[in-house]
């Protein structure tokens, strides 16, 4: 017997093996597929409407929801986004390592939010959507410990906003850690189950 009661898996609008981990570690059954979203551009349309952190995690995920559910309109589409928030400033991935070492700098000895958004979509519309946040508090670092710190992690932890997977390596970095684990590493699973059972997707 399976938890997920579907008739088809759950399409998950990513091809994040976090993401991906997170749903079947929680015995869902999932198939993926790349949402093909401009996350500049919605980000760029977002700022016109002054769209706050937490709700530009919201419309991006929507965004890849939407994308991928008018392509199957048939089938329930999972959207997810984390936006990095620091003092109001929102952060992206870091395209090399100079990147990398000065989002650690600005980041170091200070507290920032991560937003993680996630939107459930079917027949090219939003059925549910929410957004939970998490407070991390970096510890101050030198530039001795970011380079020791990006020599051991590798460039691994460049696809992660933030510069660090909090499961590895990255859990050195830090003083202070307030929020779900889930919701840190992208994809607020918590209310995230509780909607696929109202909507009568899950066994229990």
């Amino acid at each position: 017997m399976s938890v997920w009661t579907g008739l088809q898996p759950l399409l998950l609008a990513s091809t994040s093996r976090t993401r991906l981990g997170l749903l079947e570690n929680a015995g869902l059954s999932v198939e993926t597929q790349a949402p093909g979203v401009d996350e500049r551009a919605v980000e760029e349309a977002a700022r016109h409407k002054a769209l706050d952190p937490p709700q530009l995690a919201l419309r991006l995920a929507g965004e890849k929801a939407l994308a991928v559910s008018r392509r199957h309109p048939d089938r329930l589409v999972l959207g997810a986004d984390q936006v990095l928030d620091c003092a109001g400033e929102v952060f992206h991935k870091p395209a090399n390592r100079a990147a990398a070492q000065a989002h650690l700098r600005r980041l170091a000895g200070k507290t920032h939010v991560l937003h993680s958004a996630a939107v459930l979509a079917k027949d090219g519309r939003i059925v549910e959507g929410f957004i939970e946040s998490a407070c991390l508090t970096m510890r101050p670092l030198s530039p001795d410990a970011i380079d020791t710190y990006l020599d051991l992690a590798g460039p691994e932890v460049w696809r992660s906003v933030g510069v660090y997977q909090l499961e590895g390596l990255g859990i050195h970095l830090f003083e202070k850690v307030e929020g779900d684990h889930s919701t840190i590493l992208g994809l607020p699973l918590i209310p995230l189950l509780a909607a696929l059972r109202r909507l009568g997707y899950l066994a229990f």
